[in-house]
């Protein structure tokens, strides 16, 4: 029998009218975006089913909407299947606060208001338009680390995001991000530039980790029921003495996320269901390691799936 673990989308996973098909199928997905939008003060739920996108793009509205359409998924799941438990979880940067919620360690509106809180804050620390995201593909890590030293004396760059073999999101300023586009291709690699307007996961973000340790000292943090691999170091996490010094690092530190795979392959964990709008979880994993067993979620037909295999 497998042994499942549960994995959670980030931004650039969203898109107007994600989550309406369970929406429309399910009462409790309904009741999961209506307490979103009493938790926020407004109808995030407008704004995920009607848009306009350039709204749902916003990092502070982003941010919980992608939690939200994804918690929803995960309750109608337990709901239908009450017995299900995963191994672990884990998600790419904002998922982790998703998988935190599903493990029973944030509540829900806590985690709402603590994701716009948290967008707000990374979208505040660098002055909007002077640095963004680059990703690098087809360079080993160490490789990508080195340009990054070398495009650094122009304007600070570094590694943000280790997404897959061969695909490392990097953060900077504009000059260092335009530093850093010459050194790949000359070294042969690829890059693309990421729909983003701030440095996420880099040091320049700092100021918001300070922010983010200030909201999550005003709300209470539970013990996980299942373990959550962290983003920062890949150490599985159930404490709150263990939680919330990762998720403050978190804002300001890479992401980890194909080591965070292969922490979950090393529990002996075989096959991995992605809850939430879109496939680029799966996508990486299959660049990871291509034997396990995969499976998205993210509209009734999904969740018709997964009842039959977990």
């Amino acid at each position: 029998m497998a042994r499942w673990g549960v994995m959670f989308p980030g931004q650039g996973a969203q898109y107007v009218g994600m989550g309406r098909s369970v929406y429309d199928r399910y009462q409790e997905a309904r009741e999961t975006f209506q307490e979103a939008d009493e938790a926020l003060g407004y109808s995030l739920t407008a704004v995920i089913f009607n848009g306009p996108d350039d709204r749902i793009r916003d990092t502070e509205v982003q941010q919980p909407a992608i939690l939200t359409a994804s918690v929803a998924i995960w309750r109608v799941l337990k709901t239908l299947r009450p017995d299900w438990e995963p191994v672990l979880g884990l998600g790419l940067s904002l998922g982790e606060y998703t998988a935190y919620v599903a493990a029973g360690s944030l509540s829900f509106a806590d985690a709402v208001r603590l994701t716009r809180i948290r967008g707000r804050a990374m979208q505040e620390a660098v002055p909007k338009g002077t640095g963004g995201m680059l990703a690098v593909l087809g360079l080993a890590d160490d490789v990508v680390g080195e340009l990054c030293r070398r495009a650094a004396e122009v304007g600070w760059v570094e590694p943000a995001n280790y997404n897959a073999p061969g695909q490392v999101v990097i953060s900077g300023v504009n000059e260092g991000l335009n530093a850093a586009e010459t050194l790949v291709r000359q070294a042969g690699g690829r890059t693309v530039r990421l729909s983003v307007s701030a440095p996420f996961h880099s040091r320049l973000l700092e100021s918001a980790g300070q922010v983010v340790a200030e909201a999550l000292s005003a709300i209470t943090v539970l013990r996980a029921r299942f373990p959550v691999v962290a983003n920062v170091d890949s150490a599985l996490v159930t404490e709150p003495g263990e939680i919330v010094p990762r998720l403050v690092r978190q804002v300001f530190r890479p992401v980890q996320f194909e080591q965070g795979v292969r922490r979950t392959i090393a529990e002996g964990v075989d096959a991995l269901v992605e809850v939430g709008p879109g496939r680029s979880l799966t996508s990486l994993v299959k660049k990871i390691e291509r034997r396990l067993t995969t499976l998205t979620v993210e509209d009734v037909e999904g969740v018709t799936r997964a009842l039959e295999l977990v």
